[in-house]
Parts: structure tokens; C-alpha cells; sequence
């Protein structure tokens, strides 16, 4: 259990870090350039990094296919309740992509690591690749609504290197492509730069959030669908179906991560709302505290 309140409590580190830097430095900081260069640039070696580290095998598909099934049947319930519920098209765009994207990656990978032990990377590293596929195609789409019309949004989806990125490099894994150890390294730096850079942004948003200040209909509405619906749906669906218990746990662990600071980068570059945002991701990370040990003792059930 300590390795994982470690696992969980290590990346508040650089946090921290980012937080007291916006502080000191103030306007001296520039976020969105921050943004910027994460986005474009790191992230693309992290995208490489993560799917090259390991042959993506046919027969681990089943388990992101679950995870795609659950996160969609939620976007759709979400996309047509939250209509009814958040006029402002920024304030619909968050209520209803925002849960969805979790911190299958810097979090999830560890954390079912601490859980499960090593066995567990084949089956996080591919439904963290389908987190990929949804933050930078569903996740940018309707971020980029709450500023943009429908066809300029589509538009933002293409434009982003890391979905070609991600597609470039699945095709080299089947093709059993194994990059030379100096290719790693070099890909490997770029990852872990753009892990705390990640983090580091996530600092320098939370500085001069007031959660009072942020809706409460829609801090409930995000949090509710986050800890209660998309557990409860993953719970209902796993507990159905003949699979490895071990694959069963990794999959509702995945679905139980907090927000991913994913969610702040993009409300940040498509300017839908990023304090709100970084509070909501703030608010999911000090729940997954409690949420994360209650989940454990459910795994028992699965």
C-alpha cells in the first residue's frame, strides 16, 4: 500500500515546483508557451517513447476495446444530459469530455505497476495508447468547440503531430521495428521532459485558481460522472464478462485515475475555460486519495 500513496504522491512534486514558480515569477512565466511547446514538440517524443518500448501485440487489443467502450457510452450520456444542464458552450465542453480523459499514463502506468507488478505494462501502455486516441481526437474536438465552430475544431484535430505521431509509430511497432538503444535515450528524454513539463504546467494553472469561484453545478456534474458513473458502468460491465482478474483490475484502475492534466493543456490552447479546468483536475486528483483504496477493495470483486 506505501508504494502506492508513493506512486500517487511523487508527480505533486513537480506540481509544487510549478506552482511556486508562477508565484515568484508571476507574468514573467508565459502558460501558453508553455503549452505550446509541450503539445507540439515533447509530446511527440513521449508519443514515440511510449509506443516503441514495446511491441504492440493483436492479442492486448481487448482490453483498450473495453476501455473504449465505457468512455464512449459515457461521452455519449454526457453529450446529451450536459445540454441540458450548461448553456455556456465552454462550461458543455468541459461537463462533457473532461471525465472521460483520465491520467492513464504518468499515473495509471505506475500505479497498476504498484498494484499488479510488471505484468501489468503490456495492457496499460495499449489502453493508454487508446486514452491517446481519445484526448487528441474527442478530447480537442470538443475543447476546441467551446471557442470554435464545428469544421475549425475538425480542422485543430488534424493539424496536432502527435495523433500522426501515434500512427506513425503503431505502424513501425507491428512492423517490428526496434529502435537502437541510442534512439531510445534520446526518445526517453524527450518523454520524461515532456512528464514533468506536463506536470509543471499543471503548477503554474493551479496558481491564482479560486475553486470557490467555479461552478458548482459542474464541479458535481464532472466529479460524479469521474468517481461514480464511469466506476460504476466499468464495475457492472467487468464483472459480466469472462476475463483474467488481473486484466479486469488493471482496466477498472485505468477508468478510476483522476483528471489528466491532458484536459488543462487543451483548455489552455483552445482558451475553453483553463482555471476551471485546472481546479476540476485539482479537485479529482485530492478525491483519487480516498478513491483509489476503495477501488483496491472492489478489485477483490471483480
Amino acid at each position: 500500500m506505501s508504494s502506492i500513496i508513493f506512486s500517487i504522491l511523487g508527480i505533486y512534486i513537480f506540481i509544487a515546483m510549478g506552482y511556486i514558480a508562477k508565484m515568484s515569477f508571476k507574468e514573467s512565466i508565459d502558460d501558453k508557451t508553455i503549452t505550446l511547446i509541450n503539445v507540439y514538440f515533447l509530446q511527440v517524443f513521449l508519443t514515440f517513447w511510449g509506443l516503441l518500448i514495446r511491441p504492440v501485440d493483436a492479442t492486448l487489443l481487448f482490453a483498450p476495446s473495453i476501455y473504449l467502450f465505457i468512455s464512449i457510452l459515457i461521452l455519449i450520456i454526457s453529450a446529451v444530459a450536459a445540454k441540458k444542464l450548461f448553456l455556456d458552450q465552454k462550461e458543455y465542453s468541459v461537463a462533457t469530455v473532461a471525465a472521460i480523459i483520465g491520467n492513464t499514463g504518468n499515473l495509471g502506468i505506475p500505479l497498476n505497476i504498484a498494484i499488479f507488478g510488471e505484468e501489468s505494462i503490456p495492457y496499460t501502455t495499449v489502453i493508454n495508447l487508446m486514452n491517446v486516441f481519445i484526448v487528441y481526437t474527442i478530447g480537442v474536438y470538443y475543447y476546441s468547440r467551446g471557442s470554435f465552430d464545428v469544421k475549425t475544431s475538425l480542422k485543430n484535430i488534424v493539424k496536432l503531430p502527435i495523433l500522426w505521431t501515434a500512427i506513425v509509430a503503431i505502424i513501425l511497432s507491428v512492423y517490428g521495428y526496434k529502435p537502437s538503444q541510442e534512439i531510445m535515450k534520446i526518445l526517453m528524454m524527450g518523454a520524461y521532459a515532456s512528464i514533468t513539463m506536463q506536470l509543471f504546467l499543471f503548477g503554474i494553472y493551479l496558481y491564482g485558481t479560486k475553486i470557490n469561484e467555479i461552478s458548482k453545478t459542474l464541479t458535481l456534474w464532472v466529479m460524479s460522472l469521474k468517481f461514480i458513473f464511469l466506476p460504476s458502468l466499468a464495475f457492472l460491465l467487468l464483472y459480466s464478462i469472462e476475463l483474467n482478474s488481473m486484466i479486469k483490475g488493471i482496466i477498472f484502475i485505468e477508468i478510476l485515475v483522476p483528471l489528466a492534466i491532458a484536459n488543462v493543456n487543451f483548455a489552455s490552447l483552445y482558451d475553453c475555460k483553463p482555471k476551471v479546468v485546472t481546479a476540476l483536475v485539482f479537485i479529482s486528483s485530492i478525491i483519487f486519495l480516498g478513491a483509489i483504496f476503495i477501488g483496491v477493495k472492489v478489485l477483490t470483486y471483480l
